[in-house]
């Protein structure tokens, strides 16, 4: 058997999780990708010269693996005839049904930004299977898809719903996780690990830290994660008001050192509004952080039921008197049992799971 797998938005989650795919699902696996710029016309037309890549291919694929960013009615349009019938499996990371948008997008300003999720429902309607990267991001389409049709002027759309429930599954991104290091460092490190943006919400992240400087508690803090021309002013901020805490500050140039900077910290504070998955998050719990998350999105999924009281918080003020807390009785000393229970997202873990759905 042998299996294209398509991506017109090839960054790096994705990569990271086709990369896996390609290693881990037992069969082989071409791997079709588009470089990651422009998002908007990657998902309307980047679909168009990965179609003719395939079609040049002299290999005949079994299955086809296609992400959310594919334009999957056009590539379906446009393949040749010897894949009429291939099976193809849809891989949500995200959907543009219930992502965030910025408010500063034009498209969201002119109320003209309806056409790249219609995109995404058209190609659940193409796809034979469909699949989630988490319960929360399958349970909030499907629960959202409905509210979203009903913003067109024909009811028949509707119809196809419960099609959609049937081929629906949640397959969780499997991933290569760093080993468990226990920071020693007897103070707690806190660690931003995520891309320097406004969904990421790193105003509330780095005003805790400034409330604990202002009460002076000590603690150090690790600052990775891809900046952008308009990342948020807060970050320039708190370079300025925690130098005398910062480790680092600043993208980490390889993977190794960004296994290191991790390591290194033993507090994971997360504040974003947006996740449908978190591999950053998963990531620094199996490295040894303590999980402080909020209860919304993919969050909850990450931790064990026993523990939900102690990791996960309800509001921006909660999360303070938690924090707190865990300075106070050194929770982020012994994180093993944090680290045990993400081992589930480990490809050797999920890789069954993955033949099961795609290959089946």
């Amino acid at each position: 058997m042998r299996i294209a797998l398509i991506d017109t938005f090839y960054e790096d989650s994705h990569r990271i999780w086709a990369e896996g795919v390609q290693r881990n699902l037992g069969v082989a696996v071409d791997i079709y990708s588009g470089s990651a710029f422009n998002w908007k016309w990657k998902m309307v037309g980047g679909t168009i010269p990965l179609a003719e890549q395939l079609n040049a291919s002299k290999t005949n694929y079994d299955r086809i693996i296609v992400s959310d960013m594919v334009n999957l009615p056009l590539l379906k349009s446009l393949l040749d005839h010897r894949y009429e019938s291939t099976p193809i499996i849809i891989y949500f990371h995200e959907n543009q049904i219930t992502y965030p948008w910025s408010p500063m997008d034009m498209d969201v300003v002119k109320k003209r930004d309806h056409h790249y999720g219609f995109i995404n429902f058209s190609s659940t309607l193409i796809a034979n299977t469909i699949c989630f990267n988490s319960e929360y991001h399958k349970r909030s389409f499907l629960e959202e898809l409905p509210r979203f049709l009903n913003m067109f002027p024909d009811e028949n759309i509707k119809k196809h719903l419960n099609s959609i429930v049937d081929k629906s599954y949640v397959l969780p991104i499997g991933l290569e996780l760093p080993a468990h290091e226990q920071s020693n460092d007897e103070l707690p490190v806190f660690l931003w690990n995520h891309r320097w943006e406004y969904d990421k919400h790193p105003d509330r992240f780095f005003t805790v830290l400034f409330e604990l400087k202002e009460k002076n508690i000590p603690f150090k803090v690790i600052v990775v994660g891809k900046s952008y021309k308009q990342s948020p002013p807060i970050f320039a901020l708190a370079k300025e008001r925690l130098k005398d805490e910062l480790i680092h500050f600043g993208y980490a140039e390889s993977r190794s050192e960004y296994l290191r900077l991790m390591a290194m910290a033993n507090v994971l504070m997360i504040t974003s509004h947006q996740d449908f998955f978190g591999i950053s998050i998963v990531e620094a719990i199996a490295s040894g952080c303590f999980p402080l998350l909020p209860n919304r999105l993919s969050y909850p999924e990450h931790i064990d039921s026993d523990q939900v009281g102690r990791c996960i918080y309800e509001s921006d003020d909660e999360l303070l008197s938690k924090v707190e807390s865990i300075i106070t009785d050194k929770s982020y000393l012994d994180t093993q049992k944090y680290s045990d229970y993400v081992q589930k997202y480990a490809w050797e873990n999920l890789s069954g799971r993955y033949r099961q759905i795609i290959l089946s």
